[in-house]
């Protein structure tokens, strides 16, 4: 799959819009998708990271919070492979500045939406297929 310029989608970003993204889509979309996205936010609130990663991180979240994307989300099972890919990129891009407390406050927060059945296929994050 070619990614797009997800670039384009960083003034689709706001914090709220991405809360109320989450909770919509959480079941529909899967645990791994909103662990990525969980992982991204979390990281963009650090002052470990660098404005160039937090620029991509942005863009990538833009580009999960608009409906106008690639794969359109309302489209059933599809609709979300293409953001999960783009969030999955840039987390491989970005992941030695994520601190390893981040990873664990965005698998806690998983809880809100998932059992602990679904938490447990999230597996290495960086394993998934693109």
């Amino acid at each position: 799959m070619e990614l797009p310029d997800f670039m384009s989608y960083a003034n689709k970003f706001s914090q709220s819009e991405f809360a109320e993204k989450i909770a919509r889509i959480a079941k529909r979309a899967g645990a791994k998708l909103v662990y990525a996205a969980l992982i991204l936010y979390y990281t963009l609130q650090s002052d470990k990271v660098s404005k160039a990663d937090k620029a991509i991180i942005i863009g990538a979240l833009g580009y999960m919070i608009s409906p106008l994307d690639v794969i359109p989300d309302a489209i059933p099972i599809a609709g979300l492979t293409d953001d999960l890919a783009v969030l999955l990129y840039v987390l491989k891009k970005v992941w030695t500045g994520i601190d390893p407390e981040i990873v664990e406050l965005a698998k806690s927060k998983l809880s809100r939406w998932f059992d602990e059945e679904e938490i447990a296929e999230i597996g290495d994050i960086l394993d998934a297929e693109e």
